[in-house]
């Protein structure tokens, strides 16, 4: 998030840089009444409008990095070295650390390249269609392959690293390539976990925190338990149409509670593209490095 002078978020530096000028000195009473409630009022407002179009994040942070670790244990010698070489480039960062990088630097430019929206009823990727002018999952993961198998400067080959990591699991989280009348289940409300939220919010982070298991635990644990036979046979189209194929189940979208009958039909299937992604990162990387 882009910040001011004195740290402040910009939508907040914004809000307070519209309070009222005084020609004179107020009394004491009346400058704090006046500049209290004109703060309180834009303050709320820019939350308001902060909380309502800010972008959702894929998986959340244990999400990403569960991706990150089971992509990590299936690297070669060639293309563990090749990632441990370019992370050494900021010390202390790892993959799984730099799996959440593309969110914490999340802009208005970059905003489309984590996720694709379909039309209702139809998950069949059309490039014209569904990612105008590369703005889109699919081609940012494109992208960030050539750079990264690229002769590219180190810093611009590690940025797309951090890219990579992060965006192929936003391609493999279902609602970041559903549909576009609800902005990926952004806005279809409904009660879930014991509060209020929404059903992109169930997918990135409730159902995975509903397991109560730290990220290195759950990698390990998904890892032991599936193959990735399927590794292979993927591209970002194809990853991006499976997930809008799952949003498109009977189902997927459940009455406004999320009860305990969906969470049990759809754990398994969000445990599944946490590994389809974390299997198919890693094949990716050991191609890039082959």
């Amino acid at each position: 998030m882009t910040a001011t002078p004195g740290g402040l978020p910009r939508w907040l530096f914004c809000a307070a840089e519209q309070l009222p000028k005084l020609d004179g000195p107020p009394s004491a009473s009346h400058g704090f009444k006046m500049i209290s409630k004109y703060c309180l009022n834009s303050i709320l407002a820019a939350l308001v409008a902060h909380l309502l179009c800010g972008p959702a994040w894929a998986w959340g942070s244990e999400g990403h990095q569960v991706i990150a670790l089971i992509a990590e244990k299936q690297l070669t010698p060639q293309a563990k070295a090749e990632v441990a070489r370019l992370l050494a480039l900021e010390p202390g960062e790892t993959l799984a650390s730099i799996s959440t990088w593309a969110d914490e630097h999340r802009s208005p430019q970059t905003g489309p390249w984590h996720y694709v929206n379909f039309p209702k009823g139809d998950c069949n990727f059309q490039a014209e269609r569904d990612c105008p002018d590369g703005r889109c999952v699919v081609a940012a993961i494109e992208k960030a392959t050539a750079v990264l198998g690229s002769n590219a400067s180190d810093e611009k080959r590690l940025t797309a690293l951090k890219y990579l990591v992060h965006f192929v699991g936003d391609i493999h989280q279902p609602l970041h390539a559903g549909f576009g009348e609800d902005r990926g289940g952004n806005t279809y409300q409904l009660q879930a976990f014991k509060r209020g939220t929404n059903l992109h919010a169930v997918w990135d982070s409730g159902l995975i925190r509903s397991l109560d298991m730290d990220a290195n635990t759950l990698a390990s644990q998904l890892a032991d338990s599936k193959s990735s036979n399927n590794a292979s046979a993927w591209n970002p189209a194809l990853a991006a149409e499976e997930s809008c194929q799952l949003v498109a189940i009977n189902g997927f979208y459940p009455g406004r509670m999320v009860d305990a009958q969906y969470i049990q039909r759809y754990l398994p299937v969000m445990k599944d593209r946490l590994f389809t992604a974390g299997a198919r990162l890693g094949y990716l990387l050991n191609r890039i490095w082959k």
